[in-house]
């Protein structure tokens, strides 16, 4: 969803420059203020890819989102968060807007929306077996894919989930599976995410609240609590 207000801002600015060069002669407008602001314009979003990562172009991009799309973001981060918490992994914070990751300078996966971020680093202080191991991936494909699901969930669609997707091909490409596998293994996941969400709604629906008032990860987590957890097996 991101993707498409970019390209409409980028086409609405490019046909802005190209009807200044049209209509220069007509008006007197000098052609080197176009090039000059074509110029600037390309150098800023250059330094902005390189150097921000495109956390700039993000920024200015979120002040045209709709009202859709920012609803959108909450419901798919509080997909992931819930997900997280039931697997018991470590939440250490989260942002819904680009503006939020920007303020805490916080690297997520996706900054053009913000991004529930988690703390791994149990993950090197516990010596695990292959058995936990696969359990750790296992549970870990389900978070990344809980998003998309918390969308369908919502919105019978998802539109976001494309930074998500791409993780979830890497973790499992790296164990070796072809495409054809790990496409299924996300479907599945998506599906497991999917089914948890349901069965837990008014728990998932109590967390979509506290994180659109920005409590904090321990209001939100207590929020959970308050409800009962359905059909959740943690193995």
């Amino acid at each position: 969803m991101e993707e498409d207000t970019g390209l409409n801002i980028l086409a609405i600015g490019i046909f802005t420059i190209t009807l200044t060069v049209l209509l220069g002669p007509i008006f007197h407008i000098s052609p080197f203020i176009p090039a000059t602001i074509t110029f600037v314009a390309l150098g800023l979003i250059t330094v902005d890819t390189l150097s921000w990562q495109s956390q700039g172009v993000n920024l200015f991009i979120n002040l045209f989102a709709s009202k859709e799309q920012k609803e959108r973001i909450i419901y798919h981060e509080a997909g992931h968060f819930l997900l997280a918490h039931l697997y018991e992994i470590p939440i250490v914070s989260y942002t819904l807007t680009p503006w939020e990751a920007f303020k805490v300078n916080i690297n997520i996966n996706n900054p053009a929306c913000g991004g529930v971020v988690f703390d791994t680093g149990f993950l090197k202080d516990r010596p695990q077996d292959l058995k936990d191991l696969n359990s750790t991936m296992e549970h870990f494909g389900v978070v990344l894919m809980a998003g998309i699901a918390a969308e369908k969930t919502i919105y019978e669609h998802s539109r976001g989930g494309e930074e998500d997707k791409q993780i979830f091909r890497s973790i499992y490409g790296d164990v070796g599976f072809n495409p054809t596998q790990y496409d299924t293994k996300q479907r599945s996941s998506i599906l497991q995410a999917k089914t948890i969400i349901e069965e837990n709604k008014e728990s998932y629906l109590a967390l979509v609240e506290a994180m659109r008032e920005r409590q904090s990860v321990h209001e939100c987590k207590e929020k959970i609590s308050n409800y009962k957890m359905d059909s959740f097996i943690s193995n």
